[in-house]
């Protein structure tokens, strides 16, 4: 779950991180109301889940409350990389004199945490990271030990941030840490991370994803998913207890279990075509699973072409096989069925295919085979 800059301020407060004070506004009266009880010069920040506001014109500085109510009103429906600004957030303004990047996530690869650091933030960071790598400095956390005093003080040193606030540094990257943490973040990115006239450290921005599976941890989060907008066939799916994740191909995939599905993700992509979901039946699916999958990809209007890779351990094929005949039996699928089974019962599986569904479906009998077909048929319907 990626939350708006304003939750993610609310977080890092939490956990003492130093934030400019503000107030949230849905209206133009709300933004101006929130400057004036400021007073002083304020910002105005679209809230939307997406990079480049900036550039798009959705932060502005304004000198006084009625200079705020001018921006408000010209960010509140900007459209801003396809999202709709429908708040924005009035900031004190602050007083800038270092610009930094701060972040923290999971390297999977490693199995560890990584802390990046720069000195060059308030800019593209991705940018910087490809002209000059060596102005990017990570360095990897045991998430077991966490991140000790003596890294955070490492990461200040090698990425050279300024000695004189050398020690406040530290301790906000350690609060951070503490924050992607106990908070259960996928990701904590502050760009930038800004250094003011007075030496104090300040997070000027915040960008937060929480691991929405942890959710139940944290009940105090149920504010935060009722400004979430969810895809509504990934709605669909989760209603279902269907494991789906909506992508931006054109063959549907339905497997059983994470590791195959993304297994065929990855072939589908190796023969030149693209997945249009994630879509993980579980390993323990029968006719109602399936019937619920196949219902759940005639939502996804991009789809031009469907596979079906089951391998059967627990799962029998042969279920598999009587919910594919028994969804064709009660919708009209628009796209073209690919099926290829294996495993516990797949011999039955094939032979209730043959009898009942000949000529409705083309089968597959390896996963390559499969996914060269879909993708295939996927781009003759394009």
């Amino acid at each position: 779950m990626d939350l708006y800059e304003y939750q993610g301020k609310s977080l890092f407060a939490r956990v003492g991180v130093p934030v400019p004070e503000g107030r949230l506004a849905h209206t133009v009266a709300e933004a101006k109301a929130g400057a004036l009880d400021l007073g002083g010069p304020v910002v105005i920040k679209a809230q939307v889940q997406v990079g480049g506001r900036g550039k798009a014109g959705g932060i502005k500085l304004a000198a006084d409350h009625d200079e705020a109510a001018i921006h408000a009103e010209a960010i509140l429906g900007m459209d801003i990389k396809g999202h709709i600004v429908h708040r924005v957030w009035v900031e004190r303004a602050s007083d800038i004199k270092h610009e930094y990047y701060a972040s923290f996530t999971l390297d999977r690869g490693a199995k560890k945490h990584l802390a990046m650091v720069s000195a060059q933030g308030g800019v593209d960071i991705e940018g910087v990271a490809a002209t000059d790598p060596d102005a990017v400095v990570k360095v990897h956390i045991d998430p077991v030990i966490g991140l000790t005093e003596w890294q955070a003080r490492q990461l200040v040193y090698q990425a050279k941030l300024d000695p004189a606030i050398a020690r406040p540094a530290a301790v906000t990257l350690r609060k951070l840490y503490a924050a992607f943490v106990e908070l259960d973040c996928d990701l904590v990115e502050v760009n930038p991370l800004i250094v003011t006239g007075d030496n104090e450290v300040v997070a000027l921005d915040a960008k937060v994803t929480i691991d929405s599976n942890a959710l139940y941890r944290h009940p105090d989060f149920a504010e935060f998913s009722e400004t979430f907008v969810v895809d509504p066939i990934e709605k669909m799916a989760t209603d279902r207890g269907l494991n789906f994740i909506k992508l931006d191909g054109s063959v549907g995939i339905m497997a059983n279990g994470a590791g195959l599905a993304m297994a065929t993700l990855d072939v589908v992509d190796l023969v030149g075509g693209a997945a249009a979901n994630f879509l993980d039946v579980g390993g323990s699916a029968d006719a109602d699973t399936v019937i619920d999958a196949l219902e759940v990809l005639t939502q996804d209007e991009n789809v031009g072409a469907v596979l079906i890779n089951i391998f059967g351990g627990i799962v029998r094929c042969d279920l598999v096989a009587e919910g594919i005949v028994e969804a064709m039996t009660r919708m009209e699928l628009p796209w073209p069925l690919v099926v290829r089974l294996d495993g516990t019962n797949a011999i039955e599986a094939r032979a209730i295919l043959d009898e009942k569904a000949a000529g409705k479906i083309i089968p597959a009998a390896t996963m390559r085979e499969g996914a060269e077909k879909a993708v295939a048929l996927a781009k003759g319907a394009e």
